[in-house]
C-alpha cells in the first residue's frame, strides 16, 4: 500500500485523466451495437447474456470458476484457513501468483498505479465508472499501533482521493471511518448518543467546532479518548476538504450497529463542512435494519435544518449474521428486518422517498442505488421515468461490486445509466483479509449468483461452439 502512496506522490501530476466517460463501446457481432449515452434505451433485460461478449475468454472462465467456488458456503466459511494452508504449501510467490490470477484478479483493481489505472480504463470502455475503496477498517478490540497507524491511513486516504480524481468525470471513492478513528471510541460515542442529554452535547455542530481547531472536551470521555476524538475528526475533516478540492465525492460506509450512531454524527459534521453547495460527502443507509427509514428521515431533516445538500448510498446491508448473534448474546432486540420481504419493503420505501426528493431538487439530493438486486434496480428505473428524472442528470446512479453482478452493471452502462463499480486496491496481503471478511458477511449474496454464473456458462458455450 505504501508503495502506491509513494508512486502517487511522484507521478500523479504526470498522469492525464482519461477521456470523458460514456458507454461508447459495445461488443462486436451481429447482435451487439454501439449505444449512445444520449439515446433512448429500450427495456432493460438482465437475462440477456450478450453483454458478456464484452469480456475476454479468461474473464469468462475465471468468473465461472470463482462463482462455482463461492456457491459452497463451507468453502467460503473456511476460506481464511484454506488460504493459510495454501500459502504454506506453495510459498509466498507462487501463492500470490495464483491469487492474482484468480480471486484477487476478479475482485481487486491491482496494487501499483499502472495496474489500477488499467483497471479503471477497462471499466471506462465498458461505460462503467470506478469507485475506489481502500480495504482498511477496524473492529472492536483490534486497536492498532496508536495514532501513528491512523495517521498513516490518512495519508493513504488522501492518495485515494488523488487517484480517484484521475478517474474521469464525477469521480467517487469510499471511506471507512474506522480507518481514521478507533472502533472502540465509535462504540463509546454511540452508547453516549443513546442518552438524550449527551446526544445534545455530541451534536454535529460541536464536532465541527473540534474539526475547526477548538479544543472542546467531553466530560464522559477520558483524557486519552478526548485527544483521540480530536485527532480523528480533524483527520476526517482534512480528507473531506481535500476531496472537495479535487472534486471527488466521498461515500462514507456504514459499519456495525454498535458504531453507526457515532459514524452518523461524524459524517453529518463532515457534510456541514463540505455540503453547502453540492453533496460531496454521502452517508450509507442499511435497509436490512428495522430503523433504517427512521434514521434516514431524521438525518434528512437535520440536513435541511442545517441548509446542507445530501448524498445517500442505499444498501441492503452486509453484517446480518453477526448482528443477529450479537443481539442474542447481549440480550437486546434483533435490529435486522424479520425476512427478505420486509427488507425489500424497507429498501423500496427509502428509495422512493429519495427519488421523490430528487425529482423536485436533484441538485441538492443525490443517490447511488448500491444493489445487486435486479428488482430494486428495475424499480428505480421505473420510478425515475415516472418522476421525470433524466438518467443523464447525474443525480441518480447505480453501484455494484467489482467482479460481481456484471450482467446488471454492463446492461445499465450500455443503456447510458451512471454505473459505478466498488473496486478495492492494494497488495495481496492487505486485500485478502478484507475479501475474506466481505465474502463471509455476504454469503447470501454469494449464494445468489447462480444467474450470473449461468449466463457466463451460456456465453462460454457460445464461444466454444463458434456461434455469433
Amino acid at each position: 500500500m505504501w508503495s502506491l502512496v509513494r508512486s502517487l506522490n511522484l507521478r500523479s501530476s504526470l498522469v492525464a485523466p482519461p477521456s470523458s466517460w460514456g458507454p461508447s463501446l459495445s461488443c462486436t457481432g451481429r447482435s451487439c451495437h454501439r449505444t449512445s449515452a444520449h439515446g433512448a434505451d429500450s427495456a432493460l433485460n438482465f437475462s440477456d447474456g450478450r453483454v458478456f461478449r464484452l469480456k475476454s475468454h479468461w474473464e469468462v472462465v475465471r468468473g465461472l470458476l470463482i462463482f462455482r467456488m463461492c456457491s459452497f458456503p463451507s468453502l467460503v466459511k473456511n476460506s481464511e484457513k484454506l488460504m493459510a494452508v495454501s500459502r504454506r504449501l506453495l510459498g509466498r510467490r507462487l501463492f500470490e501468483w495464483g491469487m492474482r490470477g484468480t480471486v484477487y484478479g476478479q475482485f481487486v483493481a491491482g496494487e501499483s498505479l499502472p495496474e489500477i489505472q488499467a483497471s479503471m480504463e477497462r471499466l471506462r470502455k465498458l461505460g462503467i465508472r470506478p469507485m475506489l475503496a481502500v480495504p482498511i477498517e477496524e473492529d472492536l478490540g483490534e486497536g492498532k499501533a496508536g495514532e501513528r497507524w491512523y495517521e498513516q491511513n490518512e495519508a493513504i486516504m488522501m492518495n485515494c482521493v488523488d487517484l480517484s480524481s484521475l478517474g474521469g468525470d464525477r469521480p467517487m471513492m469510499q471511506l471507512k471511518i474506522t480507518a481514521l478513528m478507533s472502533a472502540d471510541l465509535c462504540k463509546v460515542l454511540s452508547m453516549c448518543l443513546s442518552d438524550p442529554s449527551r446526544r445534545k452535547e455530541l451534536s454535529p455542530h460541536r464536532i465541527v467546532s473540534i474539526m475547526e481547531g477548538k479544543d472542546a472536551r467531553f466530560s464522559f470521555l477520558s483524557e486519552q479518548q478526548n485527544q483521540h476524538l480530536q485527532s480523528s475528526v480533524r483527520r476526517l475533516s482534512r480528507v473531506g476538504k481535500h476531496a472537495v478540492q479535487k472534486q471527488v465525492r466521498v461515500l462514507v460506509d456504514a459499519e456495525y450497529t454498535y458504531m453507526n450512531p457515532a459514524l452518523g454524527v461524524v459524517t453529518m459534521a463532515m457534510m456541514a463542512q463540505c455540503n453547502r453547495k453540492e453533496p460531496w460527502i454521502w452517508n450509507t443507509y442499511q435497509c436490512y435494519l428495522k430503523d433504517s427509514f427512521r434514521n434516514l428521515s431524521q438525518e434528512l431533516d437535520t440536513a435541511v435544518a442545517l441548509g446542507l445538500c445530501f448524498g445517500v448510498k442505499l444498501v441492503r446491508g452486509a453484517y446480518m449474521d453477526k448482528e443477529r448473534k450479537l443481539a442474542k448474546v447481549k440480550g437486546y432486540p434483533d435490529p435486522i428486518q424479520p425476512d427478505w420481504e420486509a427488507t425489500n419493503r424497507s429498501y423500496n420505501g427509502c428509495l422512493d422517498k429519495l427519488l421523490d426528493l430528487i425529482g423536485r431538487e436533484g441538485e441538492r439530493y443525490n443517490l447511488i442505488i448500491a444493489s445487486h438486486n435486479e428488482e430494486s434496480v428495475l424499480h428505480a428505473v421505473r420510478r425515475m421515468k415516472e418522476l421525470g428524472i433524466d438518467k443523464h442528470s447525474r443525480a441518480v446512479c447505480f453501484g455494484q461490486l467489482l467482479g460481481m453482478c456484471d450482467h446488471v452493471s454492463l446492461t445499465l452502462g450500455q443503456a447510458g445509466y451512471l454505473v459505478y463499480k466498488s473496486i478495492p486496491y492494494g497488495s495481496v496481503d492487505s486485500v485478502l483479509p478484507y475479501l475474506v471478511r466481505r465474502a463471509q458477511e455476504n454469503q447470501s449474496v454469494l449464494q445468489g449468483i447462480r444467474k450470473e454464473r449461468d449466463l457466463l456458462h451460456e456465453e462460454w458455450r457460445r464461444r466454444l461452439l463458434g456461434r455469433s
